[in-house]
Protein backbone atom coordinates (compact mmCIF):
# COMPACT_ATOMS: atom_id res chain seq x y z
CA UNK A 1 0.00 0.00 0.00
CA UNK A 2 1.07 3.61 -0.46
CA UNK A 3 3.00 5.03 2.48
CA UNK A 4 2.56 8.78 2.77
CA UNK A 5 4.45 11.18 5.04
CA UNK A 6 2.96 12.67 8.19
CA UNK A 7 3.52 16.04 6.52
CA UNK A 8 1.05 15.08 3.79
CA UNK A 9 -2.24 16.98 3.85
CA UNK A 10 -4.16 13.70 4.24
CA UNK A 11 -2.62 13.21 7.71
CA UNK A 12 -4.52 16.23 9.08
CA UNK A 13 -7.61 14.04 9.45
CA UNK A 14 -5.73 11.93 11.97
CA UNK A 15 -3.45 14.32 13.81
CA UNK A 16 -0.75 16.96 13.63
CA UNK A 17 3.02 17.17 13.66
CA UNK A 18 4.43 18.53 16.94
CA UNK A 19 6.67 21.58 16.65
CA UNK A 20 8.76 23.68 19.02
CA UNK A 21 9.63 20.82 21.41
CA UNK A 22 13.20 19.56 21.84
CA UNK A 23 13.17 15.74 21.89
CA UNK A 24 16.98 15.33 21.90
CA UNK A 25 17.36 13.87 25.41
CA UNK A 26 14.24 11.75 25.07
CA UNK A 27 15.43 10.20 21.81
CA UNK A 28 18.90 9.54 23.24
CA UNK A 29 17.42 7.75 26.26
CA UNK A 30 15.23 5.67 23.95
CA UNK A 31 18.33 4.15 22.36
CA UNK A 32 18.87 2.34 25.69
CA UNK A 33 15.49 0.59 25.48
CA UNK A 34 15.10 -2.93 24.03
CA UNK A 35 14.00 -3.60 20.47
CA UNK A 36 12.87 -7.25 20.43
CA UNK A 37 11.95 -9.49 17.50
CA UNK A 38 8.27 -9.10 18.41
CA UNK A 39 6.57 -6.02 19.99
CA UNK A 40 6.95 -4.72 23.53
CA UNK A 41 4.86 -1.94 25.08
CA UNK A 42 5.67 -0.20 28.36
CA UNK A 43 3.05 2.43 29.30
CA UNK A 44 5.12 4.25 31.93
CA UNK A 45 8.92 4.35 32.16
CA UNK A 46 10.51 6.23 35.06
CA UNK A 47 13.71 7.06 33.15
CA UNK A 48 11.74 8.79 30.39
CA UNK A 49 9.40 10.56 32.81
CA UNK A 50 12.39 11.97 34.71
CA UNK A 51 13.50 14.02 31.69
CA UNK A 52 12.71 17.77 31.53
CA UNK A 53 10.61 17.29 28.37
CA UNK A 54 8.02 15.44 30.51
CA UNK A 55 6.84 18.72 32.07
CA UNK A 56 6.73 20.42 28.68
CA UNK A 57 4.62 17.65 27.15
CA UNK A 58 2.31 17.67 30.16
CA UNK A 59 1.77 21.43 29.93
CA UNK A 60 1.76 22.04 26.19
CA UNK A 61 -0.04 18.91 24.98
CA UNK A 62 -2.28 17.95 27.90
CA UNK A 63 -3.02 21.21 29.72
CA UNK A 64 -1.34 20.03 32.95
CA UNK A 65 -3.25 16.73 33.20
CA UNK A 66 -1.20 13.86 34.69
CA UNK A 67 0.50 11.93 31.88
CA UNK A 68 2.61 8.83 31.35
CA UNK A 69 5.59 8.46 29.03
CA UNK A 70 6.43 4.99 27.77
CA UNK A 71 7.38 3.26 24.54
CA UNK A 72 6.37 0.72 21.94
CA UNK A 73 9.39 -1.02 20.38
CA UNK A 74 10.10 -4.05 18.25
CA UNK A 75 9.39 -5.52 14.85
CA UNK A 76 5.97 -5.61 13.21
CA UNK A 77 4.57 -5.48 9.69
CA UNK A 78 0.86 -6.19 10.24
CA UNK A 79 -2.23 -4.27 11.33
CA UNK A 80 -3.70 -7.04 13.59
CA UNK A 81 -6.11 -4.68 15.40
CA UNK A 82 -7.04 -1.05 15.93
CA UNK A 83 -7.58 0.81 19.17
CA UNK A 84 -8.70 4.27 20.20
CA UNK A 85 -8.77 6.39 23.36
CA UNK A 86 -10.90 9.22 24.71
CA UNK A 87 -7.80 11.38 24.45
CA UNK A 88 -5.01 12.25 22.07
CA UNK A 89 -1.88 10.11 21.97
CA UNK A 90 1.59 11.47 21.23
CA UNK A 91 3.95 9.28 19.18
CA UNK A 92 7.58 10.40 19.01
CA UNK A 93 9.86 8.39 16.72
CA UNK A 94 13.27 7.34 18.01
CA UNK A 95 13.66 5.50 14.68
CA UNK A 96 11.76 5.57 11.42
CA UNK A 97 8.37 3.89 11.79
CA UNK A 98 5.15 3.46 9.83
CA UNK A 99 1.75 4.21 11.39
CA UNK A 100 -1.36 2.41 10.08
CA UNK A 101 -4.28 4.75 10.80
CA UNK A 102 -8.05 4.84 10.48
CA UNK A 103 -10.89 7.16 11.49
CA UNK A 104 -13.28 6.28 14.32
CA UNK A 105 -16.41 7.69 12.58
CA UNK A 106 -15.94 4.93 9.97
CA UNK A 107 -16.60 2.27 12.63
CA UNK A 108 -20.12 0.91 12.06
CA UNK A 109 -22.92 0.82 14.61
CA UNK A 110 -22.18 -2.87 15.22
CA UNK A 111 -18.49 -2.06 15.80
CA UNK A 112 -17.00 -3.43 12.62
CA UNK A 113 -14.43 -1.62 10.52
CA UNK A 114 -13.30 -2.23 6.94
CA UNK A 115 -9.51 -2.43 6.80
CA UNK A 116 -9.58 -1.12 3.21
CA UNK A 117 -10.01 2.33 4.78
CA UNK A 118 -6.65 2.16 6.61
CA UNK A 119 -3.93 4.60 5.49
CA UNK A 120 -0.17 4.30 6.10
CA UNK A 121 2.12 7.16 7.13
CA UNK A 122 5.88 7.34 7.60
CA UNK A 123 6.88 8.81 10.97
CA UNK A 124 10.55 9.79 10.50
CA UNK A 125 13.11 9.51 13.30
CA UNK A 126 13.03 12.62 15.49
CA UNK A 127 9.45 13.54 14.57
CA UNK A 128 6.59 13.70 17.04
CA UNK A 129 2.88 13.66 16.20
CA UNK A 130 -0.36 14.05 18.08
CA UNK A 131 -2.91 11.39 17.11
CA UNK A 132 -6.40 12.69 17.81
CA UNK A 133 -8.87 10.74 19.96
CA UNK A 134 -10.82 9.85 16.80
CA UNK A 135 -7.81 8.16 15.21
CA UNK A 136 -7.71 4.37 15.06
CA UNK A 137 -4.20 3.02 15.53
CA UNK A 138 -2.26 0.12 16.99
CA UNK A 139 1.39 -0.93 17.19
CA UNK A 140 3.72 0.89 14.77
CA UNK A 141 5.25 -1.01 11.86
CA UNK A 142 8.82 -1.32 10.62
CA UNK A 143 10.04 1.23 8.13
CA UNK A 144 13.07 -1.03 7.52
CA UNK A 145 14.56 -4.30 8.78
CA UNK A 146 16.06 -2.65 11.88
CA UNK A 147 12.82 -2.50 13.87
CA UNK A 148 11.25 0.56 15.48
CA UNK A 149 11.39 2.54 18.71
CA UNK A 150 8.51 4.96 19.36
CA UNK A 151 7.78 7.00 22.50
CA UNK A 152 4.10 6.80 23.51
CA UNK A 153 2.61 9.60 25.65
CA UNK A 154 -0.92 9.30 27.06
CA UNK A 155 -2.96 10.45 30.06
CA UNK A 156 -1.85 8.67 33.22
CA UNK A 157 -3.15 5.09 33.72
CA UNK A 158 -4.18 4.63 30.08
CA UNK A 159 -3.74 0.97 29.00
CA UNK A 160 -3.54 -0.30 32.58
CA UNK A 161 -5.76 -3.26 33.62
CA UNK A 162 -9.47 -2.65 34.09
CA UNK A 163 -11.06 -2.78 37.53
CA UNK A 164 -14.26 -4.54 36.42
CA UNK A 165 -15.75 -6.56 33.58
CA UNK A 166 -17.27 -4.79 30.58
CA UNK A 167 -19.75 -6.35 28.15
CA UNK A 168 -22.00 -5.36 25.27
CA UNK A 169 -21.75 -2.71 22.56
CA UNK A 170 -18.81 -0.36 22.72
CA UNK A 171 -18.28 -1.24 26.36
CA UNK A 172 -17.45 -4.78 25.28
CA UNK A 173 -14.49 -3.41 23.31
CA UNK A 174 -12.93 -1.80 26.39
CA UNK A 175 -9.91 -4.02 27.06
CA UNK A 176 -7.84 -1.71 29.30
CA UNK A 177 -8.30 1.67 30.91
CA UNK A 178 -9.06 4.25 28.20
CA UNK A 179 -8.46 1.63 25.48
CA UNK A 180 -11.17 0.39 23.12
CA UNK A 181 -10.00 -2.44 20.82
CA UNK A 182 -11.29 -3.89 17.54
CA UNK A 183 -9.31 -6.95 16.56
CA UNK A 184 -8.80 -8.89 13.34
CA UNK A 185 -9.59 -12.64 13.34
CA UNK A 186 -6.08 -13.27 11.99
CA UNK A 187 -4.41 -10.78 14.32
CA UNK A 188 -3.05 -13.28 16.83
CA UNK A 189 -4.80 -11.57 19.75
CA UNK A 190 -5.48 -13.34 23.07
CA UNK A 191 -8.53 -15.60 23.13
CA UNK A 192 -11.67 -13.65 23.91
CA UNK A 193 -10.41 -10.35 22.49
CA UNK A 194 -13.18 -8.27 20.86
CA UNK A 195 -13.09 -8.63 17.07
CA UNK A 196 -14.63 -6.55 14.29
CA UNK A 197 -12.04 -5.81 11.61
CA UNK A 198 -13.27 -7.06 8.26
CA UNK A 199 -11.19 -7.41 5.13
CA UNK A 200 -7.47 -8.06 4.84
CA UNK A 201 -5.19 -8.04 7.85
CA UNK A 202 -2.96 -5.45 6.21
CA UNK A 203 0.72 -6.33 5.94
CA UNK A 204 3.59 -4.12 4.80
CA UNK A 205 5.79 -7.10 4.02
Amino acid sequence: MEIKKVTDASFRKYGRVLTGIDFTELLAKMQETPCPADVIYEPSVAELEALPVYKELQTVSYGELPIQVGYCNGNNYKLNAVEYHRSSELDIAASDAVLLLGWQPDVTDDFTYDTAKIEAFLLPKGTGVELYATTLHYAPCNADKNGFRVVIVLPKDTNLPLGEKHEGGEDGHLTAKNKWLIGHPEGGLPEGSPLGLIGENISLK
